[in-house]
């Protein structure tokens, strides 16, 4: 499974989401949804061996995550306006308590908690995607003895520094690139079993 955590420090996490200022009024909530949509969707599917957590911290009130397991999803579609509603429809119900998940819709989860709760749930490699790191990868082009885990995560950012140590730090490049750039990029190298530097 291929784990992502997308860190939104100014999204809201209950309330009445604003639809049409999503990039404002919504705390980057546009930023979010693009590197969700990155993490999940493909041309023509939804990736099945993908998980995706938000981190709400914008409030009001304490941080939310909402979770997106590909393997359930149902009518996730690429656009950032329908994906936005069914984040709104999430945060306008009460908070589950911290470290609770609740099911909202197929494949879409509800649950109280912020980043270093949901780290300390994983029990595999997790990367800290860092332009100031050494290389994710060593650019070895891959042969048929040389295999990775797909069983691994990674944090994201929104627009603001991610506030954590946790993780191995590791950099995509010496440009500071927008999450859902990342993610795709992570995504290929994984797809073309290129080996990745733990």
């Amino acid at each position: 499974m291929r784990r992502f955590v997308i860190v939104g420090t100014r999204a809201m996490s209950k309330g009445k989401l604003p639809l049409n200022d999503l990039g404002g009024g919504a705390g980057r909530m546009d930023v979010l949804i693009r590197a969700l949509m990155a993490a999940l969707l493909t041309s023509h599917g939804i990736r099945k061996n993908v998980e995706v957590i938000l981190i709400l911290g914008g409030g009001p009130g304490p941080s939310r995550r909402i979770k997106f397991v590909g393997s359930q999803l149902i009518g996730l579609h690429a656009e950032e306006r329908s994906i936005a509603g069914q984040i709104a429809a999430v945060i306008r119900q009460p908070m589950p308590p911290r470290g609770h998940w609740v099911s909202r819709n197929p494949g879409i989860f509800d649950g109280g908690g912020d980043l270093e709760m949901t780290l300390k749930e994983w029990n595999h490699p997790i990367i800290r995607l860092d332009a100031e790191a050494p290389s994710l990868f060593a650019g070895e082009i891959p042969n048929q003895e040389q295999s990775h885990s797909d069983e691994i995560g990674f944090i994201i950012g929104d627009d603001k520094a991610l506030d954590t140590a946790r993780g191995i730090p590791r950099s995509l490049g010496k440009e500071w690139l927008q999450g859902n750039a990342c993610i795709t990029i992570v995504h290929y190298l994984l797809d073309q079993g290129i080996p990745i530097q733990l």
